[in-house]
């Protein structure tokens, strides 16, 4: 959870209903991936809900920069973290990696018999 207030965003945006002005705190709105991703709610468990709304279907979204600035650092951390998770989780650790760019490489050529005739 953020410790600080950061204020509220008003987020306008076009859902099958029609134009939907949604006001949140300024924390649970966030533009990633072409997608302008509001939190809803949480679910009987504790996880928090998210809407994630194409950024074609988004008016406008209205918030204080300097508060805005502050979400931005905390997002860019978040993902920083998560893909030093990812990275983690999909070449290894630190140590792996550089034990494995300590092997030698070795190339080996492969002649096709259909080529060589």
């Amino acid at each position: 959870m953020v410790e600080n207030d950061l204020g509220q965003a008003t987020i306008v945006y076009d859902s099958p209903d029609g134009t939907v002005e949604q006001t949140v705190d300024n924390e649970h709105v966030a533009y990633f991936q072409d997608h302008w991703i509001v939190k809803t709610g949480e679910d009987d468990h504790g996880n928090d809900t998210i809407r994630r709304i194409p950024h074609q279907r988004v008016h406008y979204v209205e918030r204080n920069v300097e508060q805005f600035e502050n979400e931005v650092e905390t997002l860019k951390d978040r993902v920083q973290s998560f893909t030093d998770d990812l990275r983690t989780r999909i070449m290894g650790d630190e140590q792996s990696q550089s034990q494995e760019q300590t092997q030698e490489s070795i190339h080996v050529d492969i002649e096709d018999e259909d080529r060589s005739q």
